[in-house]
């Protein structure tokens, strides 16, 4: 008795030295991808501020410490933080509407075949028209202000997530359905244990792509014309041949796009985590 509980507690005590193990090499590879990533970050400012002028034009490209004061110009103004504020707005409000409409599609057209196969070519011909071609239309219906890129950018987002909800509900197994069903599950057990399941992935997939998009569109339509905003002031510095305030602005996108992706990401994993599928996935990143 006193030997089976000793050697019980010997294969507790490896298994925990070897869990242990497992999460301190995990946190020694993160923390080796941080350093390379600073690493990698802090030698290309480096080589940009010692090539700009001897080998790249300086008017173009300018230099990392003539961005870093357009930068802080910028952050330190109103008109910096108006322009910040107007463009956060219009990227959230239009992924939101986007998200909504073309979730709403793809349920409605998968769930429904005939109405998927008498829409889905009509939808596939609008969604090959460039969003951006699309902007003067929307800016005579809606005007300069905040709406027209909103609907810009909803327009962008609402194809991809309509296709991804719209092909996972295709691709969704019958024979889940069915074994569900003959089981005595009705609807809210078939859309629990094999719908959502199986349009997670994909949906979240489309989230993540629409994101850019909907920045895209955004950008795109404050190039074009309005009063304020991110990409009007990109456009100003830009005719000005202002390359510092150019690169300075890139910088508030880039910084607004990895927001909008960690968010999105954090959504992701909780959601897969709910519903049960976050292991699977760890087991697949194993693999």
């Amino acid at each position: 008795m006193a030997t089976a509980t000793s050697s019980a507690e010997s294969k507790t005590e490896v298994k925990a030295t070897r869990t242990a193990s497992v999460r301190s090499g995990a946190w020694r590879g993160t923390a080796l991808v941080v350093v390379l990533r600073i690493a990698v970050i802090a030698l290309t400012l480096v080589l940009w501020q010692v090539m700009s002028g001897p080998v790249l034009p300086e008017y173009a490209v300018s230099k990392p410490t003539d961005v870093s004061h357009a930068l802080w110009k910028l952050l330190g103004s109103s008109t910096g933080w108006t322009d910040i504020r107007t463009t956060a707005f219009e990227i959230v409000a239009g992924f939101g509407i986007g998200v909504a409409i073309g979730t709403v599609m793809g349920l409605v057209l998968g769930s429904v075949p005939l109405a998927g196969r008498v829409f889905e070519p009509l939808i596939a011909a609008v969604n090959g028209i460039p969003k951006i071609a699309l902007a003067p239309l929307f800016l005579l219906f809606f005007g300069i202000g905040p709406m027209s890129k909103i609907t810009i950018a909803a327009a962008g987002v609402a194809f991809v997530v309509f296709y991804n909800v719209y092909l996972g509900l295709r691709l969704r197994e019958r024979e889940l359905v069915e074994i569900v069903q003959v089981m005595g599950g009705r609807r809210h057990h078939v859309l629990s244990y094999v719908t959502l399941p199986t349009l997670a992935a994909p949906f979240f997939a489309a989230l993540k792509t629409g994101g850019p998009l909907a920045i895209l569109g955004v950008i795109g339509g404050e190039f074009i014309a309005s009063t304020d905003g991110i990409g009007h002031e990109l456009f100003t510095a830009a005719t000005n041949l202002d390359a510092p305030t150019e690169f300075a602005g890139l910088i508030i996108l880039v910084v607004m796009t990895l927001i909008l992706n960690g968010i999105l990401t954090g959504l992701d994993t909780l959601a897969l985590k709910r519903l049960g599928l976050g292991d699977r996935r760890s087991r697949g990143k194993g693999n």
